[in-house]
């Protein structure tokens, strides 16, 4: 009897994840990523323990684990150097399940793509949604082109499509054409991967006015470092973005000043900061799932984008896993919204929150928040913590025993 069938529009994290989820339950899936191959740009990705106990139900929780560089201290600084607050791994452990470990995400990449069958995806395959499907019929893909070439007209029929096109995705708008597009967050962010500056550091997230820098290593010897930055949107370096760079931080503490010098202008991405401004009235449409980005986009402060995905990835193959026949399987999409909407509404409103903190501009502001850091800093680093309380110490559901086959719905 024939498998069922999902193509994936997306081959970013959670559409990655979730075909590879899938997969594990039994299905046929098809990949289309729009790019000309399966290499994202390089930038690290912090996994806090919800989104690794996610990845330990495909199997590949202990892998990342193994190829990520854990946290063993860190905390909050000031521009000039002052530490307002610290913490540490086994703060997070005993809190949470376990440490925050932070990977390149090509590598992430690279381990979740090993999970699915040669041939499962297809790169430079830009496509659309042309019909969601409902109860009684399939939903369909069309093939309209990728980087540089016109579309095959290839299309695709398929049980379920999981829209993981991302940010400002296409399937989205096809679901809930009166939805409110993602909204800029007022600044915009820089990453960039260099190596291990020769003097020690701890990991660290700096706060200024109006900015922000973080800094934490890579387990290869590299270090990830990112910053944002009220600024208007679409701007761009006069010159280019490392002396861009160079201008907002290059005064700051070190290892700030050692990284920029490290980095080479190509090197730095520059991308403005987009969230949802109000939750999506739900994950689901016909045969189609969202999932990451397309779903819920957030501000990234909490370092949840990523985790999220995942999650949502991992979820929607439990549910959909369990589906024998059409009726099941849309019981299944709407149990899927019913566990992820609330949620991923929660997270995107505390990331935001922390994103606006991170943004105040004025004097006198900016002097209160660090008076309260400081005070919280005293009092321990559980109190730091807090901002991820009902969201890191988050577990998959139970989900029944993978099956071989399983028919068409």
């Amino acid at each position: 009897m024939q498998q069922l069938r999902a193509v994936v529009l997306g081959g970013g994290i959670g559409g990655l994840t979730a075909a590879a989820a899938l997969h594990r339950r039994g299905w046929t899936v098809t990949v289309l990523e729009r790019a000309g191959a399966l290499e994202p740009v390089g930038a690290g990705i912090a996994l806090a323990p919800n989104a690794q106990r996610a990845l330990d139900v495909i199997g590949a929780g202990d892998e990342i684990r193994a190829m990520s560089a854990w946290q063993d201290a860190g905390g909050l600084r000031l521009p000039g150097g002052r530490w307002l607050s610290r913490t540490t791994s086994d703060a997070a452990a005993r809190r949470f399940g376990g440490p925050v470990v932070v990977a390149h995400r090509a590598e992430l990449v690279r381990l979740l793509a090993s999970r699915l069958p040669a041939g499962s995806v297809r790169t430079g395959a830009a496509a659309v949604l042309t019909d969601p499907g409902d109860a009684g019929r399939p939903a369909r893909v069309e093939v309209t082109g990728g980087e540089g070439q016109a579309g095959d007209g290839t299309e695709f029929e398929a049980e379920l499509v999981v829209g993981a096109d991302g940010l400002h995705s296409a399937t989205r708008r096809t679901l809930f054409p009166d939805h409110p597009a993602p909204r800029y967050a007022g600044f915009t962010s820089w990453r960039l991967v260099v190596p291990r500056p020769a003097a020690p550091f701890e990991p660290h997230e700096t706060w200024g006015r109006g900015c922000l820098w973080g800094t934490v290593p890579l387990h290869d010897g590299r270090v990830y470092a990112y910053a944002t930055a009220v600024a208007p949107p679409g701007g761009r370096a006069a010159d280019d973005e490392r002396a861009e760079l160079l201008r907002r931080f290059g005064g700051w503490h070190e290892p700030v000043p050692a990284i920029l010098a490290a980095a080479s202008p190509d090197a730095v991405l520059r991308n403005d900061v987009y969230a949802g401004t109000e939750p999506l009235p739900a994950h689901h449409h016909g045969r189609v799932a969202l999932v990451g980005d397309a779903a819920h986009p957030m501000t990234p402060n909490l370092g949840q984008g990523g985790c999220q995905a995942v999650e949502d990835a991992v979820v929607l193959a439990g549910l959909a896993g369990t589906a024998r026949t059409p009726g099941e399987l849309s019981r299944a999409l709407a149990g899927y919204t019913d566990a992820r909407l609330g949620r991923t509404t929660d997270v995107v409103r505390r990331s935001a929150r922390v994103g606006r903190l991170s943004s105040w501009t004025s004097a006198p502001a900016c002097a209160l928040r660090t008076a309260v850091f400081a005070v919280a800093g005293r009092l321990g680093p559980g109190l730091a913590l807090r901002s991820l309380d009902g969201i890191a110490d988050w577990s998959p559901p139970a989900t029944p025993p993978e099956p071989a086959r399983r028919p068409v719905c």
